[in-house]
């Protein structure tokens, strides 16, 4: 009984304090790198190759936790039109590699709330269905597009940041909509202002950009 809740314990402080893993696994010759990314409710996993670059898949969505199951209610998936999953069983298992990197500025959820215009910021109602996500954790970031009431999937991307001294750079290392921004290099200034983090620079695409995003708390 003692050692039975000493390891639930354990398990509990594992992965409460424990953000970001990795694994692989091996398809039609291909090493596919298993990246899930975990806060206090929320769960993301995406599934992509690094060498030659390439998007599998990506499905995330609020979860709850018994022991080692993660039981996700999806609020998106990439692969919905292919296989119908709204709801997923991850198991963890040693397999699954915890980031060594520490929290850093801007961890979190982070809803797209706005854009800088002429006439000031162009806010947009972070209530609605269609919705655009920033899921920050421990050095890893993503965003993804997606509408909570029609599962459709507009696009993602993601893989490793910095913030430091107002300079938030993006390395990406997936990108669902072109496998040829994989490896580019995004600086952006930034600055957190009440709930909101103003971000402004150029896009994947090298046009000028001036987002407002907002914690998302639900």
């Amino acid at each position: 009984m003692n050692i039975r809740i000493l390891l639930i314990v354990c398990l509990s402080f594992f992965f409460s304090n424990a953000q970001v893993y990795t694994f692989s696994s091996e398809k039609e010759g291909k090493t596919i790198t298993h990246r899930i990314m975990i806060d206090e409710n929320y769960l993301v996993e995406t599934q992509f190759v690094s060498d030659p670059a390439e998007f599998i898949l990506t499905r995330g969505g609020f979860y709850t936790k018994e022991g080692k199951t993660f039981d996700v209610a999806l609020e998106f998936n990439s692969n919905y039109e292919n296989d119908s999953i709204k709801a997923l069983e991850l198991v963890w298992t040693e397999t699954w590699k915890k980031s060594n990197a520490k929290a850093i500025d801007l961890n979190g959820k982070w809803l797209m709330a706005g854009r800088m215009t002429d006439e000031g910021v162009r806010r947009r109602d972070t209530s609605r269905p269609r919705k655009t996500m920033k899921f920050l954790q421990d050095g890893h970031f993503q965003w993804i597009a997606f509408n909570t009431e029609t599962f459709q999937f507009f696009g993602s991307g993601g893989g490793f940041y910095t913030a430091q001294n107002g300079i938030y750079t993006e390395n990406i290392e997936f990108f669902s909509r072109n496998n040829t921004s994989v490896g580019r290099v995004l600086p952006f200034q930034y600055s957190i202002k009440g709930v909101d983090w103003h971000h402004q620079g150029k896009s994947s695409k090298g046009d000028p950009m001036y987002e407002v995003w907002t914690q998302r708390v639900n």
